[in-house]
């Protein structure tokens, strides 16, 4: 599987969203990133783990503690995936704009 399909993946969960956005904050142990959550601490290693596998996350160990930080670098490539079709719909949108604009001006 390629990176971006990777992190795609890992992205399409929302529990993993929250997640990353909770490590947007700041770097957490993973009793911390679970507190919020409705789902077993085993539930949420598993989904950090999946974050881990795609690059979003990092993890340092301190003594038995395990310090979960993100790494945005993974984000950058959908970034640059997604800015091509923004483009692409750009370029739709401002048809359909002058379609309308010249449509009002016939009338």
């Amino acid at each position: 599987m390629d990176n971006l399909s990777s992190v795609m993946g890992a992205l399409s969960h929302p529990s993993r969203r929250a997640i990353l956005a909770r490590l947007s904050q700041g770097p957490a142990r993973v009793t911390q990133i679970a507190e919020p959550f409705d789902m077993s601490l085993n539930a949420v290693s598993k989904h950090l783990k999946v974050l881990e596998g795609a690059g979003l996350v990092e993890r340092e160990r301190q003594g038995r503690e395990h310090l979960i930080a993100v790494r945005a670098a993974p984000l950058r490539e959908v970034s640059e995936w997604v800015s091509e079709y923004e483009r692409l719909w750009s370029t739709h949108l401002d048809r359909v704009e002058r379609y309308f604009k010249e449509k009002r001006k016939a009338k």
